[in-house]
């Protein structure tokens, strides 16, 4: 059947009007709050772990002093920060960090454009860093949840790692069949969840009701300002119950800013909060209890049904963070950081739902090295808040930027706001620091390799491009010289479809053709693509077709438009041509497409570091096949190569 080309609508679009607005709540807290939503099982018992390099006493002021951290720190970063005001830098109703990074770019002139380039690279790395998380996330999470195993009986401590290795390698070894079927049970499974943890806190905090005194900022400035160099290493651990945050911003665009901001207010945030309080009510009466409060609130006979739930609910926030890994990754290929990469849409009806193979791979190794090297989610706890407190201030930093440019929001509002914010931003940054030695220079790592890769990638791409264009010369004159053949060129009958990286030079693999066979299709198409800063084109803005100087030559140029959340598909967009603008009707079904493939070689011209000419070679490894990519039938595709060093 014809491959038909649609355009991608977000899932609020699926759902009925009213039904949309609970369906979408219950989606969100399937996919959205996973992370934020099972933080509660290690936040306060990492804070007061015994083994810590910087340990907090259990004493009753500081257990009032930090659940009053955690709550006044939920409220500022992800309440206020990301549900307030990140959410409301969208780029037509998509979020997340590649967002912003398209948004800074696009306001670039609006502003001083060195700023932006360096807040534009700033988000990349925030971006890099995210990957980090996307690692760091199911180890700690999956591990947290298996490690209530050693509440119920200690024998089964040795059993932790194992079965948390196992059931990762499930977790990645299913991505490729899609979440379309398992997403419809996520989010009943949540609101079961946030129901338990709810009512387990309601249970603890019922023998200590004063614990909920500690809902004042009094106690968390008190605590701050008393114990000062106490509340500062605990900041490393209490970033932990914000872990999550990004997760709101990036899955704006399935489920639109209400329904997030309503999960987030009305179930999630009150059913952590709760949990969280119900544990610093259990450590008063009991403070022997701090080795696993979150298992040991609930009654003895609920403590293996909340286990097994909790395990179930962190391969959810798992999957959540794995997938937001997938979909930055593809941006960031569309966007120029990374080579095209094979991507596989796992749902033919809700958007997102995408699988990339090398990306899961990489995963899956990292994920399972960082579970066998720290052994335990309290270690893997000192990596954790690197990579949150990284992003969510670099985040912070790109919105101020957008406040500005993009709705003039006064200097004296910006300067109040982004320095209080960001205040608190880096106190958690330089908490982390302090573990730096202790597992805080991980996610960096990652961040950095991550960072270098991509740069390294954008600017050795853009030396391609000047030595391909070099190599190509202008189309314009080599249509012109085509026109000029003495003899003609002898045309053949049919359709031939040249990919194009634009329309200013002309495809090598044309050049290749005419020059050696000195032929010609009846119909030529030099078809480029462009991504746009946005998420989707709509159909009717989607192609621009240039008849290039001579309107009956059977020669035209056209440049077909995708957002980076789009999968390029060419054959589809084709049947979108007008027969009045293709100076003739164009056999799309009976066409033949041709590629230029490049051969990368490391040259000796100092363009780049001989280490970074080596990466980006090796990176250009991983690229997807293009005639997979962009959807060519295999049968009908040539692909002609050619050699260029950088």
């Amino acid at each position: 059947m014809p491959t038909q080309v649609k355009s991608a609508l977000p899932l609020r679009a699926i759902f009925g009007t009213r039904q949309a607005r609970s369906s979408l709540v219950i989606g969100a807290l399937g996919v959205v709050f996973g992370d934020l939503g099972t933080s509660p099982i290690y936040t306060i018992q990492t804070i007061f772990d015994p083994h810590d390099p910087h340990p907090i006493p259990v004493t009753a002021d500081n257990i009032y002093g930090v659940v009053s951290l955690i709550f006044w720190s939920v409220m500022v970063i992800v309440t206020f920060t990301y549900v307030t005001l990140v959410m409301r830098a969208d780029n037509d109703g998509e979020g997340g960090i590649m967002a912003l990074i398209t948004l800074v770019r696009r306001w670039v002139g609006r502003g001083s454009r060195r700023t932006a380039m360096t807040l534009a690279v700033l988000g990349l790395f925030g971006a890099s860093l995210f990957l980090g998380d996307s690692m760091i996330t199911p180890a700690i999470s999956v591990m947290s949840s298996v490690e209530g195993l050693k509440v119920i009986q200690p024998r089964l401590g040795d059993w932790v790692v194992p079965v948390t290795a196992a059931i990762i390698v499930c977790l990645f070894a299913l991505q490729s069949r899609g979440t379309a079927a398992i997403g419809r049970v996520f989010g009943p499974v949540m609101v079961l969840w946030f129901t338990s943890i709810g009512a387990c806190g309601v249970h603890g905090i019922a023998k200590q009701p004063q614990i909920l005194r500690a809902l004042s900022p009094v106690y968390a400035l008190t605590f701050i300002g008393e114990h000062f160099d106490t509340a500062f290493f605990s900041l490393a651990a209490v970033v932990l119950a914000v872990t999550g945050a990004e997760a709101l911003y990036a899955d704006m665009g399935h489920f639109g800013r209400s329904a997030i901001t309503r999960g987030w207010l009305f179930v999630v945030m009150p059913a952590c909060m709760l949990s969280y309080f119900g544990q610093a009510a259990l450590l008063l009466g009991d403070k022997s209890l701090v080795g696993a409060p979150f298992f040991l609130l609930p009654p003895d006979w609920a403590r293996l049904l909340m286990v097994l739930l909790s395990t179930v609910a962190t391969v959810i926030a798992s999957q959540a963070v794995v997938t937001g890994a997938y979909s930055v990754a593809s941006q960031a290929a569309q966007l120029g950081y990374l080579p095209r990469l094979r991507v596989v849409h796992t749902s033919e009806s809700t958007i997102g739902q995408i699988y990339v193979p090398w990306i899961n791979g990489l995963l899956m190794v990292s994920v399972l090295i960082l579970v066998f090297a720290f052994r335990s989610s309290a270690a893997l706890a000192f990596a954790f808040g690197m990579a949150v407190t990284g992003t969510i201030t670099i985040t912070t930093l790109l919105f101020f930027y957008i406040a500005r440019t993009r709705w003039r929001t006064p200097w004296w509002l910006i300067v109040i706001g982004a320095g209080a914010l960001l205040t608190v931003d880096l106190l958690f940054v330089a908490a982390n620091l302090t573990k730096l030695v202790h597992g805080a220079w991980v996610p960096l790592l990652i961040g950095a390799t991550a960072f270098t890769v991509m740069t390294t990638w954008q600017r050795g791409n853009e030396l391609v491009t000047l030595a391909r264009a070099k190599a190509e010369g202008s189309l314009r004159e080599f249509v012109e010289e085509m026109a000029a053949y003495r003899p003609p060129l002898v045309r053949v009958a049919g359709t031939a479809i040249f990919l194009n990286r634009g329309k200013e030079n002309a495809p090598l693999a044309l050049r290749a053709n005419v020059e050696h066979n000195h032929v010609l299709h009846e119909h030529v198409v030099l078809m480029s693509i462009e991504t746009v800063p946005a998420p989707r084109v709509p159909d009717s803005e989607r192609l621009e077709v240039d008849p290039l100087g001579y309107a009956q030559d059977g020669v035209i140029h056209v440049t077909a438009k995708f957002g980076y959340m789009e999968r390029p598909n060419i054959p589809g967009v084709l049947r979108l041509l007008n027969p009045r603008q293709t100076e003739g009707p164009i056999a799309v079904d009976d066409a033949s497409y041709f590629l230029s493939e490049l051969e990368l070689r490391a040259g000796s011209a100092p363009t780049m570091p001989a280490w970074r000419k080596r990466l980006f070679v090796a990176t250009s490894y991983i690229a997807a096949d293009a005639a997979e990519y962009f959807g060519l039938p295999m049968d009908r595709t040539v692909v002609m190569g050619a050699r260029i060093e950088v």
